[in-house]
């Protein structure tokens, strides 16, 4: 493990000339993975193919000089499919749909650049586990089904405007109406993304499975002579970079004040929140256990959202396969995000005619898989597994998200998480605010809450803990709680593991009175 500091790679334009070769070859094979991505992604999202590339293109080779973090890729993010498409909807589809929905995302950017300048990256913590994980649950679902038609290549009439209910119920119709050719390269194409992982041979497992996706599903249409047998909606179609970059946001939405700060809200909280889950995640997978400044990529990703939105691209994230395969790859620095957005644009203007050979039902299955791997059943179980409550704050938020949107998804979750929070005894008065007191003794450090520790009132506890010293032994003690939520069990083990990489020690005392709620070491206790 690479863990002296006298190793960590330097940043700036020595950290260029220090890791050329890891980070261009990283860039490259994320590069390799984010094409396709990011073009079905748009495609998805009722936005022109060549906006995700563009997005991608901004998110590495402008984002990159100032994020707050070493070695996230941004991109646009199959998350927010669902948000996109709703916007460009309800602003009246069509390319007027993507014009008006280009000013939300144009202002929730701004106010992604507010949200770090105030410091405002640690609200992170504020939202319950479950609910975030159901939250994502539901965009996988969503994601399924929309792109389930995709991979069956069924005209997409047959799908427009229906809710995800109806087009479950409509899976009889669509799969009467597939074309046997295409979905033959789909099914193939989701066969590939879902096992090619576990093909023998160290080797053949760096390829990115979108690039072998590539290389069967582009040869078997030219073979099959799509061009000529299939109908338009068969293929990718993107037109040109160079024409298409221009100035295509319109705020004429702000004439439908509810819906604008809607989808404003929409953009810049679940943007934000996926993005900075990702920073965390991907600083636990970082060699060098290097802290990355989460105001200072919030800052950086609403930049990279107000220049896309103005040009026409989707809302971008620090995206979490894509970060994941560069942090497996040899990614060092944030050169590897610039590299990645690199390798883009010049393909995009020497090779745009290839995109072009690419069938949709391919992408629709990199999509799916996306999609399965966020509601995958093994997270259902691993929910159950914490705690009965924890499923059906999870499930709640699910059904909402389903039924209504996003904000009411996490909205019901949270606020059944609060009911049963009431339920298991926490005082109504410190839902929000507990006491929370810190001693300083014998070289240590004493940290003593009261009361309850709750998803609601663990901002708290936090400002508390990030304003102790490093190289320290922190004791938190619940002995004076009545209930410590899983939400705050896991965020405080996810600050036990920070604060151990700074030699520091953190010892958690007072939990023997409580009774676990399940089995599961991070459940939630009370007494």
């Amino acid at each position: 493990m690479k863990d002296s500091k006298s190793l960590v790679p330097k940043d700036g334009m020595q950290g260029l000339k220090d890791n050329f070769a890891a980070d261009s070859i990283s860039g490259f094979i994320v590069f390799l993975l984010a094409l396709p991505l990011s073009l079905g992604i748009a495609k998805a999202s009722d936005f022109p193919p060549i906006m995700g590339l563009l997005t991608a293109i901004i998110g590495g080779i402008v984002v990159s000089f100032f994020a707050g973090s070493k070695l996230t890729i941004k991109g646009p993010a199959a998350g927010l499919i669902v948000i996109l498409v709703g916007a460009v909807a309800d602003f009246g589809g069509g390319d007027t749909g993507w014009h008006l929905a280009l000013g939300a995302i144009v202002v929730a950017g701004i106010l992604q650049i507010l949200f770090g300048v105030f410091k405002l990256g640690k609200l992170v913590d504020f939202f319950p586990l479950s609910a975030v994980h159901g939250m994502l649950a539901a965009i996988g679902l969503i994601i399924i089904l929309k792109q389930l038609p995709v991979l069956l290549d069924v005209n997409p009439a047959l799908t427009k405007g229906k809710s995800p209910f109806e087009l479950i119920a409509a899976i009889p119709l669509f799969i009467q109406n597939l074309d046997p050719r295409a979905t033959a390269i789909g099914v193939v194409s989701f066969a590939i993304m879902l096992f090619w992982s576990k093909v023998p041979g160290a080797f053949l497992k760096k390829v990115p499975a979108s690039l072998v996706v590539l290389l069967i599903a582009i040869p078997a249409q030219l073979y099959l002579n799509f061009k000529e047998t299939a109908p338009t909606y068969a293929m990718v179609h993107i037109g040109n970079l160079v024409e298409s970059i221009k100035v295509n946001v319109d705020f004429a939405g702000f004439a439908q004040t509810g819906i604008f700060i809607k989808y404003v809200i929409m953009f810049a909280l679940v943007g934000s929140l996926e993005s900075l889950l990702t920073v965390k995640a991907v600083d636990m997978l970082d060699p060098y256990h290097r802290k990355s400044d989460a105001n200072k990529d919030l800052i950086a990703v609403g930049v990279g959202n107000t220049f896309a939105g103005i040009l026409g691209g989707l809302p971008m994230i620090s995206e979490v396969a894509r970060s994941s395969a560069n942090v497996a790859n040899g990614g060092q620095t944030r050169w590897s995000n610039f590299f990645h957005g690199f390798f883009l644009l010049v393909f995009v203007v020497f090779a745009s005619p290839l995109i072009e050979l690419i069938p949709n039902t391919a992408l629709a299955a990199m999509l799916i898989s996306v999609g399965l791997k966020l509601a995958h059943p093994k997270e259902f179980i691993h929910i159950f597994q914490i705690g009965k409550e924890q499923l059906l704050i999870f499930l709640v938020t699910i059904f909402f998200t389903l039924f209504e949107d996003l904000l009411v998804g996490i909205a019901a979750g949270m606020l059944v998480k609060i009911i049963i929070h009431v339920i298991n005894g926490a005082p109504i008065a410190n839902l929000f605010k507990s006491p929370v007191s810190v001693s300083f003794v014998d070289d240590k450090y004493l940290v003593e809450v009261e009361k309850a520790a709750l998803f609601t009132n663990y901002l708290n506890l936090k400002a508390k803990l990030d304003a102790i010293p490093q190289e320290m032994h922190v004791t938190v003690d619940f002995s004076k709680t009545k209930l410590v939520d899983h939400s705050v069990m896991e965020n405080i083990e996810h600050f036990a593991s920070d604060y151990a990489k700074s030699n520091g020690t953190v010892e958690l005392i007072g939990l023997h009175e409580h009774k676990p709620l399940s089995s599961h070491k991070l459940a939630a206790r009370k007494k």
